[in-house]
């Protein structure tokens, strides 16, 4: 499973021209599925989500995790993170999870995110959504939790 998390000033997400979710400072993490990823993998992606430090302590290291700040989290669905792009000039999606088994993870990822954080919202799984983001920083790093990290 795959989290591209950015540290963001403010973030959000559109839905047939609604505002479904929106959040001022804290990370919009676009979460991808992988095809032999699991229950595991979500819960321990979720873990290092609200665990890693990308936040400035008071002597301007990267220290603090969003709880610390209480910032926000803003989880959107994005499959094409597994793409493999290693040959050609077209994305495989070989790797991705099928479409069902990914809803059931990224929702899994959802519930466990808020079963230990108030503050999280999502973006919505299948949806064309239109993203905007301030990168504060920027900041941001990609997170794997393979299924033999887990």
């Amino acid at each position: 499973m795959i989290g591209l998390l950015q540290r963001v000033s403010s973030a959000s997400v559109i839905v047939d021209d609604q505002v479904i979710a929106a959040i001022d400072r804290g990370i919009l993490v676009l979460v991808g599925v992988e095809r032999d990823d699991a229950d595991a993998q979500a819960e321990r992606l979720v873990e290092r989500l609200l665990g890693y430090r990308v936040f400035a302590d008071a002597d301007g290291r990267m220290n603090l995790a969003v709880r610390d700040v209480g910032g926000s989290v803003l989880l959107v669905p994005q499959f094409t993170l597994a793409a493999d792009t290693q040959k050609g000039m077209r994305a495989s999606f070989t790797s991705a999870a099928p479409p069902q088994e990914g809803e059931r993870l990224f929702d899994r990822v959802v519930a466990t995110a808020r079963a230990s954080y108030a503050l999280v919202q999502t973006g919505r799984f299948g949806a064309d959504m239109k993203v905007a983001l301030i990168n504060d920083g920027p900041v941001t790093f990609w997170l794997r939790c393979a299924p033999r990290d887990s």
